[in-house]
């Protein structure tokens, strides 16, 4: 029996030193490369080499020390009771509990210190404030978070975040005052602190005094305030109705930063599109080309809102080149265990495709290429007329596969790993065939709802509103595009905070025209989902089944009037009720495998209809 290896007794050592701060025997540790994080008493933290490097160990340790502080000093439902229901608030209030549950231990352990700084330059290095040339790029709960980290334990703010923080610290410590000191004195008081931190936050201008119940009926009774208090209420109890975990509001606040950077752009284009939510200004594809409404197939009772703050982007504008460099090594480093496997499942596919396009030849021509097997016959025979000889046409060059992949939150993990790994792999294998692949994904750009929903809200919360978020469209590798230029683009997937919520339906559109469009004869689009289409902003104000009355919808024009060939592979859910040609697989390591036959199954049923 083999001895256990370093990496192994660093495991075992992690996870009882996990179980200890928690106090809670049942923790569990996953590992992996993908982003780290918790849910309950099941940790993912960040798989260091096996030649452990110092680094990556501290790494490692910071996040399964901050996960089980959280376990052993925060209480969630004293935190949700009393979260602002404003976006930016919300976000600030997460971050700040989490600087006091981490310096609760950090103060008092110098190890555990010394693990949640690697931890906090590990998160600060892919956070927007490492970007930000001013005030108003810098994310306000990060700066916060650091600025009281300082206060509380006395550790530097991170080199990569110091200029960001640098922007907006006069403005901090001007409203703030003493509340981080006051904060410092409440350290071991969840509820005591959760209170000095709304002080802080209304200090902040970020969130109001919640109001009374008497006090709102009093209000309510006064003509002219009437309608400024209903509003209110209902913005606060829909943020008490639905409270979110720290992680999620995080990235809802990062996707409400980029709609925030982004709104001198959408004023300029409102002048230029007319009224916003019109479906007149589909004309105006140039200004905004991601159009998926005015695709959308006749019979289908289907509207968004808003389609301002819609996205189709590149994956390399969504983070620098720095980043993306990172993200592309963590994917490269899933493929340790399965390149092999997935790489001969390609091979196999290769195989196949090119046995279908094997040159053929007419021989004995009058014409066409000279025939060098024949002229033996001309040397025996001097008499003998040249032969020549004539490929025939093939068709199987003619084509084009889109992958277009769910990139919702409930793919995090390995799911989304696994998906992107396969999508490397496919497009190096098809671009030796000689057939073009195109690599989209789809997702939102907020939690619940984002610009969207708050122009709703701005508009009198109008019944009826249709889709109430704003989409994300991803391109990662375009048609044309060779793979070597666009492979560090699929580490995208691995970013915190990318992965939101999913509407299938506009998206399959989105993808569909853009085949639709393309000179090659066939068309092929694979889907990689997880489920069914949700979206909580959406589903809250519309019917139950509305996005997913839509997919249906989608789908079965696709697949009855589109010369778009259409399959689905569903990742732990059936697809089979939405898809004519679909598969499901429960364990995400078949998903290679999958994609492979499917698609080999593609082009072989092809091939009979096409000579008839």
């Amino acid at each position: 029996m083999s001895e256990e290896s370093p990496l192994d007794r660093f495991k075992h050592a992690l996870t009882g030193a996990a179980r200890a701060i928690a106090r809670d025997a049942e923790v569990e540790v996953a590992w992996s490369a993908d982003v780290p994080g918790a849910s309950g008493n099941r940790f993912r933290v960040p798989l260091p080499g096996r030649d452990l490097p110092a680094d990556q160990v501290t790494e490692a340790r910071g996040f399964a020390d901050s996960f089980a502080l959280k376990l052993r000093h925060h209480d969630a439902g004293l935190h949700a009771m009393a979260a602002p229901p404003e976006p930016v608030a919300r976000a600030c209030y997460d971050a700040i509990e989490q600087v006091r549950y981490e310096a609760l231990g950090a103060n008092r352990f110098g190890g555990i210190k010394s693990n949640l700084d690697s931890a906090t330059e590990m998160r600060t290095a892919g956070d927007p404030i490492a970007r930000a040339q001013n005030a108003s790029e810098v994310p306000l709960q990060t700066a916060l978070s650091l600025m009281l980290r300082e206060q509380l334990t006395g550790e530097a703010i991170p080199d990569r975040a110091q200029a960001g923080v640098g922007l907006v610290r006069e403005f901090i410590e001007d409203a703030v005052g003493d509340d981080f000191a006051s904060l410092a004195e409440q350290l071991s008081d969840q509820e005591a602190f959760q209170k000095l931190t709304l002080d802080l936050l209304r200090d902040l201008d970020l969130t109001r005094p919640t109001e009374t119940p008497e006090e709102t009926e009093n209000d309510d009774s006064e003509e002219d305030e009437g309608e400024d208090d209903d509003q209110t209420g209902d913005e606060q109890n829909e943020g008490d109705a639905d409270p979110q975990s720290a992680e999620m509001a995080g990235e809802m606040a990062e996707g409400d930063a980029d709609g925030e950077a982004d709104s001198e752009m959408s004023a300029d284009d409102e002048t230029q599109e007319g009224e916003p939510g019109e479906e007149g200004d589909a004309s105006n594809a140039p200004v905004r080309p991601n159009r998926p409404q005015a695709d959308i197939p006749d019979g289908l009772d289907y509207k968004a809102f808003t389609d301002r703050f819609d996205e189709e982007i590149e994956a390399p504008e969504l983070c620098d080149a720095e980043e993306l460099d990172r993200l592309r090594a963590y994917l490269d480093s899933q493929l340790t265990g399965l390149q092999g496997v997935v790489t001969r499942l390609a091979n196999r596919l290769q195989r196949r495709l090119m046995a279908q396009q094997n040159r053929s030849w007419d021989f004995d021509q009058e014409e066409g290429v000279l025939d060098a097997a024949r002229l033996s016959r001309v040397v025996v025979s001097p008499g003998t007329a040249l032969s020549y000889k004539v490929e025939r046409d093939i068709d199987f060059k003619d084509t084009i596969v889109t992958l277009l992949i769910d990139n919702s939150g409930s793919m995090r993990g390995r799911p989304i790993s696994i998906a992107a790994i396969s999508a490397d792999i496919l497009a190096r294998t098809l671009e030796r065939c000689g057939v073009k692949t195109e690599i989209l994904g789809f997702t939102t750009r907020a939690w619940k709802g984002g610009q969207s929903r708050e122009a709703w809200l701005a508009d009198g919360k109008p019944q009826g509103p249709g889709r109430l978020n704003d989409l994300r469209h991803i391109i990662y590798k375009q048609a044309d595009e060779p793979w070597r230029r666009a492979r560090r683009n699929l580490g995208l997937m691995m970013r915190e905070g990318l992965l939101k919520e999913n509407i299938d339906g506009e998206a399959l559109l989105w993808a569909h025209s853009r085949l639709i469009y393309r000179p090659e004869e066939r068309r092929i689009l694979m889907v990689i989902s997880d489920g069914a289409p949700v979206d909580d902003s959406t589903l809250s104000v519309n019917s139950a089944g509305y996005l997913e009355a839509h997919l249906r919808g989608v789908i079965d024009w696709i697949e009855n009037v589109s010369p778009v060939q259409l399959v689905a592979i569903g990742i732990g859910h059936d697809v089979t009720r939405y898809y004519r040609r679909a598969v499901t697989i429960m364990d995400v390591e078949q998903l290679g495998g999958t994609i492979m036959e499917q698609l080999a199954e593609l082009f072989e049923d092809e091939k009979g209809p096409k000579r008839r």
